[in-house]
């Protein structure tokens, strides 16, 4: 065999054991899954929301609740996709002091509520924290939050875009919850890495 050959091989096999490319840019990049697609194994539910797994998603539809980390996070990235009916109310919650009590006072809330009667606090902002840089419309197709924080510092990009950029020293370390609150919610590929 010659030794081009026998490269080749061996970069084909590396590639077959580490899996799909997006496998390796998630190994590359210090991410850790917080969903298989199949469980709710690794969440705790807090609520009466009717959280299940349906197509690969974590979806809920009715009731009123969280799906929660049983660890909580200080400096962290977490990025996910969602997709969420005109009428929804949710938000990705971070920081949160009270894994069984979770509410905007005492964690930080990264909304996702399009229709949110005062509008200033919307899909993009961190509630009573930044308003949305811009406004953008998620219900119906599917979105991506990249949300990082670190010590007091947040920023959440959401579908490419900068929605925040600010301080606040508030929370330093707490649980994080995907919220239930209305219309049909559906969270996938949940990823976080620790800063």
């Amino acid at each position: 065999m010659t030794r081009a050959l026998a490269l080749t091989l061996g970069l084909v096999l590396l590639g077959s054991a580490a899996g799909s490319s997006g496998d390796v840019a998630l190994a590359q990049g210090g991410f850790t899954s917080l969903f298989d697609g199949k469980t709710l194994q690794g969440w705790n539910q807090v609520g009466t929301a009717n959280w299940s797994v349906v197509d690969g998603t974590m979806q809920a539809t009715m009731g009123n609740g969280f799906l929660v980390t049983p660890m909580p996070y200080g400096d962290f990235q977490i990025t996910m996709d969602f997709w969420v009916t005109d009428d929804a109310n949710s938000g990705v919650f971070i920081r949160g002091e009270d894994p069984k009590t979770i509410n905007s006072m005492n964690a930080y809330e990264v909304n996702i509520y399009d229709k949110r009667p005062d509008p200033a606090y919307r899909t993009g902002a961190i509630v009573d924290v930044a308003k949305p840089a811009v406004n953008l419309n998620t219900g119906g197709k599917w979105n991506t939050f990249d949300i990082t924080a670190r010590g007091t510092h947040f920023t959440v990009v959401l579908n490419g875009m900068k929605t925040v950029d600010a301080d606040d020293k508030k929370h330093s370390r707490g649980i994080i919850g995907l919220q239930y609150g209305a219309g049909t919610v559906k969270f996938r590929n949940v990823r976080i890495r620790t800063l």
